[in-house]
């Protein structure tokens, strides 16, 4: 399976095409490869002084703070803390520039998992010492990716067992041949305007005889059952928090575009002609998956929503009530984004009399001494036999907790992301 790895120089806190042209809007960028199909994003930091590289790891934070899927992340280090900064960003793996000494890429293999230290090499000499050391992941961002691939498949088949096979991803640039010599993927400088359509050249590897990450759908339209004007309707909602989003149809031609580009394509009625959701006003879903309901008659399609779903502004179509008896909400998601959101919105529109606005003036220490406080009183309530008085400890501890995230700027997504690594 050849990956498709789009890479984004970072330059004094900044993202940068490989044509020099600057992103105007790196968040949308990145999110926008991510979503439409990269296997990883790929930022590479071309700092050469210590302020250069203390705005690019910044910038990098902010960005990871968006959902980025899998990233890596590297350049020039010359201390194991380096190494840590890469991936402190949110990084799944980190890589070492040419010029690394050898007793800081041992020590980094050692500290770090073999899958989460990688190497740029642009000679075949260069990958095969990084090789001999333990590198089993390459990035190549020169003309010698193809013979660097071939090399180092020489090598390992000379090793003959699972851990010695090498990962070797090299510039696009250098064309298909890379791919006939054993390299797992190319790495796409890809033009701002084609940030949304990762798909697209991973169906060019299909169309080379390479395989490639791409929907395979367990359906045709032909087993679908049709309504009267030959259409599929299709409920959309949102992956993250299953919000119900819209209402579209597809006819056979939405249907195949859907699959074949992972962006949302429908068939309008009213203008008799297919519509991609966002062509226009840039609010694109992309797919994160397609359900068949037991009738064969209706589509669930779960995606990513890029700004509204609503041509009204409205982040639903479905949002207005005509009866609505709700009760209190105890779903763990749901109450846990609440109550983070309230004492953001605190921090933002403090209120006299708020105990949250209390914490925040008295700074962190106090926030700090609240939430050992608390701890300490969940290990209390342990040692009792009653379980309620320890969901009390808990939810307090909680709530400070999530104060503290707040003052610091992290959010439980980033905690989400962090756990998810680990899983």
């Amino acid at each position: 399976m050849k990956k498709v790895i789009p890479y984004i120089l970072l330059k004094d806190g900044e993202a940068w095409l490989a044509d020099g042209s600057r992103i105007q809007d790196a968040p949308a960028y990145c999110q926008a490869c991510a979503n439409s199909g990269a296997d990883s994003l790929l930022f590479v930091d071309t700092s050469d002084t210590e302020d250069a590289h203390r705005k690019n790891m910044e910038f990098l934070k902010l960005l990871s703070a968006h959902d980025l899927g899998v990233f890596r992340a590297g350049g020039s280090c010359s201390h194991i803390d380096d190494v840590k900064k890469y991936l402190y960003t949110g990084a799944q793996g980190m890589f070492f520039a040419p010029g690394a000494s050898d007793g800081l890429m041992k020590e980094g293999l050692s500290r770090f998992k073999a899958d989460r230290a990688a190497v740029q090499a642009d000679s075949v000499e260069e990958a095969q010492k990084a090789y001999d050391l333990g590198f089993r992941i390459f990035y190549c961002f020169s003309e010698a990716g193809g013979k660097i691939a071939e090399a180092l498949r020489e090598k390992e088949a000379a090793c003959d067992d699972e851990k010695s096979k090498a990962f070797v991803y090299c510039l696009a640039d250098e064309g298909l041949s890379a791919l006939d010599r054993g390299a797992a993927g190319l790495l796409y400088s890809i033009p701002e305007k084609q940030a949304g359509r990762v798909m697209d050249y991973k169906h060019q590897l299909l169309e080379a005889g390479y395989e490639a990450d791409v929907f395979q759908p367990a359906f045709t339209w032909d087993d679908f059952r049709l309504n009267g004007d030959g259409m599929m309707p299709v409920v959309v909602q949102d992956w993250k928090n299953d919000e119900v989003l819209m209402v579209a149809y597809m006819n056979r031609e939405a249907y195949d575009m859907t699959v074949k580009t992972g962006r949302m394509t429908y068939f309008s009625r009213s203008r008799q002609s297919l519509w991609i959701k966002g062509e226009t006003s840039g609010h694109f879903q992309y797919v994160k998956s397609l359900k068949i309901d037991c009738d064969q008659d209706t589509l669930l399609a779960r995606v990513v929503q890029v700004g509204a779903a609503c041509h009204t502004g409205n982040r639903s179509c479905f949002y207005r009530d005509i009866v609505n008896r709700e009760t209190v909400c105890s779903s763990p998601n749901k109450v846990l984004e609440n109550v983070y959101n309230t004492i953001m919105d605190r921090k933002s529109h403090p209120r006299e009399g708020s105990y949250t606005n209390y914490l925040f003036q008295k700074g962190l220490d106090k926030i700090l001494k609240k939430v050992g406080e608390e701890a300490t009183e969940i290990v209390i309530a342990a040692k009792n036999p009653e379980p309620q008085e320890i969901v009390y400890e808990l939810g307090d501890f909680l709530y400070h907790v999530m104060v503290l995230m707040a003052d610091k700027g992290i959010t439980w997504e980033d905690v989400a992301r962090e756990l998810a690594d680990r899983e």
